[in-house]
């Protein structure tokens, strides 16, 4: 818990924020907005991806085939002019395959490194759980340094980078599920759920003539996008807000149904996260509710229950997540 305080403090200290949050919060809402032209009915999903985005962080998307996962990353992507590559994730898929690799050049007799499919600033990792261990481990390097190795020679990897990972959460044969201590390698975890029938509509009519996304204008460019990411460092947390956070950490910790709390990671991921969320709602500071919005997304997939942990206790853990939010008191 002293670390933890510690931490918070040291975070705490920064100067004040030298920007208008409105002014920002206004340039954020028209990036919102444009994804959500193409991405119907999922405003929660969209805020939720632009909150890992500005924190500079990857997001886990765990849902069924077919509900516009793809569509969410290409939409993000072509709305802050940045690239994007897909990448469907195979039991035979090779790290060689997703980082790149030398190939030996005739002319020159040299070996040149090609560049993999990571090379983009949004990565959609389709199905992530289908990959063997090795590939898996070679993404999650990439996403904590921003960088991949090749023959002992580091290449760094665009900025910003950003990879949304997706898994079925029914369909588990032939899979490697991803360790608890990788899934914490993401800021979030979130579904995107069906629409309700008037979207669902929308959406025949839209795609009646040709693909939405394919048309889609950038609000943003890169140079901003970096810009935002840095201002999202400079939103203030006050103390007792930061004190608040970690007392819904320790919650996690001292809960007789959790085998294993929230990590120090989590709790920076947590802070990290309602830092953005409060840009994005055009504030320079954090409030205890940015807190409670984002703990279920961010936590959840942080901790392990007592006894074995099977798909479809989700809902358990997120249930007992929101019970510790009720439990923990909020400062005024």
């Amino acid at each position: 818990m002293q670390i933890g305080l510690e931490l918070c403090g040291s975070l705490c200290k920064l100067q004040p924020p030298r920007f208008m949050a409105t002014e920002v919060g206004g340039l954020i809402a028209q990036l919102e907005d444009n994804i959500c032209s193409v991405v119907l009915g999922k405003r929660e999903v969209v805020r939720r991806c632009l909150v890992a985005l500005l924190a500079g962080e990857h997001l886990l998307l765990e849902d069924v085939p077919g509900v516009g996962k793809t569509l969410v990353g290409k939409a993000l992507a072509r709305s802050v002019s940045g690239e994007f590559r897909r990448i469907q994730f195979t039991p035979d898929l090779l790290p060689s395959d997703i980082v790149g690799g030398a190939v030996f050049n005739n002319q020159t007799s040299e070996f040149v490194f090609h560049e993999g499919p990571l090379f983009a600033n949004v990565v959609l990792a389709d199905e992530i759980n289908r990959a063997p261990p090795r590939t898996q481990s070679a993404l999650l390097e990439a996403m904590s340094e921003d960088q991949i190795s090749v023959d002992g020679n580091p290449y760094a990897l665009p900025s910003p980078f950003m990879v949304i990972a997706t898994q079925n959460p029914y369909e588990f044969e032939g899979t490697y599920p991803l360790p608890e201590s990788q899934l914490d390698r993401f800021l979030m975890r979130i579904s995107m759920g069906y629409p309700d029938r008037t979207e669902e509509r929308q959406v025949l009519v839209s795609h009646r003539l040709n693909e939405p996304v394919n048309e889609l204008a950038p609000v943003i460019d890169i140079k901003q996008l970096l810009d935002l990411q840095r201002q999202v460092r400079e939103v203030m947390v006050e103390e007792s807000v930061a004190d608040y956070l970690l007392d819904v950490v320790q919650a996690t910790r001292n809960s007789p149904d959790l085998h294993f709390g929230v990590s120090t990671r989590g709790a920076l991921c947590l802070y990290r996260a309602a830092q953005a969320l409060a840009l994005i709602e055009g504030r320079d500071f954090v409030v205890p509710d940015d807190v409670k919005q984002l703990a279920v997304p961010v936590l959840a997939h942080r901790v392990i229950t007592r006894g074995f942990l099977q798909a479809g206790q989700r809902a358990v853990i997120e249930s007992l997540i929101e019970r510790l939010l009720d439990e923990v008191p909020t400062p005024e």
